[in-house]
């Protein structure tokens, strides 16, 4: 009995290992493979890490928007056209997601990717732990508003753009309802002023920025928001001497 048994065992095939770059590049070198050889095996294995990389991704963002996730504007602008309206800053913003992005092995970080005189760029990156990582940018004029000196200004614009380029890099949105202080729903939505307002500052020739400004006037002027259409006017004109 004892001897059938062991006569069965050795019937059954050896398992079969599953073939990966990392196993050829291995046998490559125990068989002396020149460097033309290794070289490709070496670029094979970092375009399967890659893709297996942003599989990683995809899965922990799909993941992390599945949470219930909710940003409170917390700030209300007392004065300029935006009077009356309400913002999620950027420390309610990354309170918000930090922790969730995190749970699912996900961070966000920014880099100013422009800073010229008149124009300033912030570029959000959401990277997994696997390595794959993807990125919006935004741009925008310094923000001259106020009493702010030169340093403040540009500082006001990027906090500004830190706050934006994160929150359409998770694809988020502050909830809460804006208003003009009589209850009237008299103001564009940010899920309409800000896809806007981004279509304006990211226009690369004059012909994209006169089609996108015509798209958010007519948006602003058929609720009658007078304030989105001033904005509209002054990114539009701050675009354009950008692109001069």
């Amino acid at each position: 009995m004892k001897d059938a048994q062991t006569a069965l065992v050795l019937e059954q095939p050896q398992a079969i290992q599953p073939i990966t770059p990392l196993s050829m590049i291995q046998l490559a070198l125990q068989q002396g493979m020149g460097p033309e050889v290794l070289r490709d095996l070496f670029k094979l294995k970092q375009e399967v890490d890659a893709d297996e990389a942003r599989k990683a991704y995809d899965m922990a963002f799909a993941a992390f928007k599945a949470q219930s996730i909710r940003i409170v504007k917390n700030i209300e602008v007392t004065a300029g056209p935006l009077n009356g309206k309400k913002y999620a800053d950027l420390l309610a913003v990354v309170e918000a997601v930090t922790d969730k992005l995190s749970a699912h092995g996900l961070s966000s970080s920014w880099k100013i990717t422009k800073d010229e005189p008149q124009w300033l760029e912030v570029t959000c990156t959401l990277r997994h732990e696997r390595g794959h990582s993807e990125s919006v940018s935004m741009g925008g004029p310094p923000d001259a508003g106020g009493a702010k000196n030169a340093i403040q200004a540009r500082a006001s614009t990027v906090t500004y753009l830190q706050r934006y380029t994160l929150l359409a890099a998770t694809g988020l949105a502050a909830g809460g309802q804006d208003n003009d202080g009589n209850g009237s729903a008299k103001h564009l939505g940010d899920d309409q002023f800000i896809p806007h307002q981004e279509a304006i500052q990211g226009a690369r020739n004059a012909v994209e920025l006169k089609a996108a400004f015509a798209a958010a006037y007519k948006a602003a002027e058929a609720v009658g928001d007078r304030d989105a259409m001033q904005s509209f006017v002054r990114l539009k004109d701050a675009r354009k001497a950008g692109l001069l």
